[in-house]
């Protein structure tokens, strides 16, 4: 089918490019406008009580403070002359901006609780009309606008922060980081490309197919977004996944297209050829990847769900693109392509044709066949230990940490926590009642909420004289309906452990009468988080530990070999992740990376562990392909496993680093969960292609022997009839 496939695909060559360039003119076109589209929040589960009680906070009770404005003058006090100029100026232009629904300010509504004790700063809270998303969409305008800082004038210095604050600043440092780390990966990539290569044109068709591939899926990206909520952060998965996976592909399908053209001359014949070999190999190994991250799918953060849309759609592409476009570019270009071997020395590894019996990869799989023991124990050992941490790993909720000391909305957060605890939104929870509870119950269920370890105060209150106003922060109100919120205040930080736990004792105490207790605020936020990927965590493990069986069965035909490499691929990702715990938790090289220490971001966490599992086993199968025609062949395995690795050594080599270098670049990023997930991905790359496949792999492959590729017979009937051949 495959070999049928390329044959037609070198017969109408032109006609393939001509078509796909048409598609992807039409997707860059559709996809330009995507940036507008995507929202910065989802990192909470919508059906959580502590979502429910954010939107009833919203529609029922005036909402919560959107944005925090610390105004501070640069001379005198925040009562000065000049200084009351500026704030009631500042207050008057952000009260008439669209979508504010109300403005606190202390030049408004003299109140000792918004200014500092030193008289240095003083707050203007900002409350919007709309929902959350809505709501963010205004504070963003507002902020982009620069609305405070042109209306405060050169007296004063503003800082943005709240949650609003700290969402705008978080994004637009992504965005910046994202083009600084495609400035540094894009020219080294394109460098490298040339030295793998040797040759501009070859070097060229990897990025034209990465560049389709990303603006496919920014079309794909654009399209969900007028009907779903998509996550900005899902572009920087698109980009970097997007170049990474077209480099693995190209290299494969080069190297095999200069393997055939070295023993014939007929272009046809061998882009055919290259179809029905490599091709079979990029759809397993496509299958493997969209295996991995589709399970995102199953979590009801929308930020996990776009990196599911934005994986499956670049995977998808990537893979479409190198079966297509790739074999219509080398029948074009194929003696161009083919001939860029001879500029280098006669064998070159990589780029033009591979010996079967030398070379450093070959030297290394005999070295570990004739010692396996010596060789896997030492490399095993290693990835333990750099997995012990994860013993001791914590997990949380983005908050202003992630962001650099010198953001203003982190800096406004450290003001905000020093001089105004009471609008800081620190160790806050609001209790929601809904149904129905008489005064006296609600009083007594405040009453037993103050006597829990860690909680300072519990205020049920009475209505406030206005939604929104100082007052009405820490007091209760009951709106129409049977509805009430009251405020509990605790010693505790909102990102600590003691906090979340406080947050089970007020959730297992009985709530008032006939009503329900819905707990919110920022700890509720991240148990909640963390309860739904939890709760669905075991599904996901499984369905990605069983499609990646199904489809190595179906590629290998043995049952012993998917076994062996979820067991590595596992041991490789527990290394990585220990590592991550080590360094951004524990807080070694903070100084160098410029972060603070905090507990491990949940769903990036998860995001990396579905991609780096995928992609291993990705290079999984380049390898075992290889050896698996070998092991066809006749050859015992003492042959095969080192001619393999010969073969596909240098090219899983040459992939992970080019591919590493486009997800290291994001260590670059001043926002620190973005420096974990390329760190870690880019680390867990290199370790799969150096330790896992050039040293676990031929041990194991050695112990096992032949067993290696064992399968009952009923089995192996099943994979005569489903598993792809060319």
């Amino acid at each position: 089918m495959l070999r049928r496939l390329g044959t037609l695909i070198a017969r109408r060559a032109r006609t393939v490019l001509v078509v796909a360039g048409l598609i992807t003119l039409v997707a860059g076109g559709v996809g330009a406008s995507v940036f507008g589209h995507l929202k910065a929040g989802g990192f909470q589960d919508p059906a959580a009580p502590s979502s429910k009680a954010a939107k009833l906070l919203d529609t029922e009770f005036g909402g919560t403070t959107g944005l925090v404005f610390l105004v501070h003058p640069r001379h005198g006090g925040v009562d000065s002359p000049a200084a009351r100029a500026a704030g009631r100026n500042l207050t008057d232009r952000i009260t008439h901006h669209p979508g504010v629904e109300d403005v606190v300010s202390y030049w408004r509504t003299p109140d000792d609780r918004l200014k500092a004790h030193d008289g240095r700063s003083a707050l203007v809270l900002v409350r919007f009309a709309e929902d959350q998303e809505q709501a963010a969409r205004r504070a963003a305008e507002l902020l982009s606008e620069d609305v405070a800082g042109k209306a405060a004038g050169p007296e004063v210095k503003v800082l943005a922060g709240g949650p609003r604050g700290i969402d705008h600043d978080v994004t637009t440092q992504v965005a910046k980081d994202l083009g600084l780390a495609e400035g540094i990966a894009v020219p080294i990539t394109l460098v490298l490309l040339i030295v793998v290569f040797r040759g501009l044109v070859p070097a060229l068709i990897p990025l034209a197919i990465g560049g389709a591939a990303i603006l496919g899926t920014f079309a794909e990206l654009r399209v969900l977004a007028a009907v779903t909520d998509v996550s900005v952060f899902a572009l920087n998965l698109t980009t970097a996944l997007g170049l990474g996976l077209a480099i693995d592909y190209g290299l494969l399908m080069i190297s095999r297209f200069r393997e055939r053209m070295a023993t014939t001359q007929d272009i046809a014949e061998a882009v055919a050829h290259t179809v029905a070999t490599a091709g079979r190999t990029i759809l397993f190994s496509a299958a493997t990847v969209i295996a991995a991250l589709s399970t995102l799918l199953l979590f009801p953060l929308y930020f996990l769900r776009s990196f599911a849309y934005a994986g499956l759609g670049v995977v998808a592409t990537a893979a479409l693109a190198a079966l297509f476009v790739t074999p219509a570019l080398l029948t074009v270009c194929g003696h161009r392509v083919a001939s860029a071997k001879a500029r280098g020395r006669r064998g070159a590894r990589v780029a033009g044709r591979h010996s079967a019996t030398g070379g450093a990869w070959h030297t290394i799989a005999r070295t570990v066949f004739r010692r396996p023991f010596l060789s896997a124990v030492p490399a095993a050992v290693l990835l333990a230990l750099a997995a012990a941490p994860l013993l001791d790993a914590r997990f949380g909720l983005p908050d202003e940490r992630v962001l650099p000391t010198t953001s203003p909305s982190r800096a406004a957060a450290t003001a905000l926590h020093k001089d105004f605890p009471h609008f800081s939104g620190a160790g806050t929870l609001d209790i929601v009642l809904t149904g129905s509870a008489s005064p006296r119950s609600v009083a007594g269920y405040a009453r037993t909420l103050s006597k829990l370890p860690g909680v300072t105060s519990v205020d049920p209150g009475t209505a406030p004289s206005r939604a929104g106003s100082p007052a009405a922060s820490p007091t209760t109100r009951k709106p129409a309906g049977d509805l009430r919120r009251l405020t509990v205040r605790t010693g505790h930080s909102s990102a600590s452990a003691a906090a979340q736990r406080l947050v089970g004792r007020i959730r297992a105490v009985e709530a008032p009468g006939h009503s329900t207790a819905l707990v919110g605020g920022a700890a509720a936020q991240a148990v909640d988080t963390k309860q739904a990927i939890r709760q669905r965590l075991p599904l996901v493990i499984a369905m990605i530990a069983v499609s990646t069986f199904l489809l190595l069965f179906l590629f290998t035909g043995s049952v012993i070999q998917p076994l062996r490499a979820l067991a590595l691929n596992t041991l490789g990702l527990g290394a990585i992740l220990g590592t991550l715990v080590w360094i951004f938790q524990e807080g070694h090289f903070s100084s160098l990376l410029g972060f603070t220490p905090m507990p491990m971001d949940t769903a990036m966490t998860l995001l990396m562990c579905c991609l780096v599992f995928g992609l291993s086993t990705d290079y999984e199968v380049f390898v075992l392909g290889r050896i698996k025609e070998l092991h066809d062949q006749g050859l015992p395995a003492a042959e095969a496993v080192p001619r393999g690795l010969a073969h596909t050594g240098a090219l899983v080599s040459a992939a992970a680093a080019l591919l590493a270098v486009s997800l290291l670049a994001f260590t670059t990023s001043s926002v620190s969960f973005m420096q974990m997930f390329g760190l870690g991905s880019g680390l867990a790359i290199l370790v799969d292609a150096t330790v896992i496949r050039g040293v676990l792999l031929p041990a194991f492959l050695r112990l096992l022997g032949e067993r290696a590729w064992y399968c009952p017979r009923w089995l192996r009937r099943l994979h005569t009839r489903f598993g792809l051949t060319d």
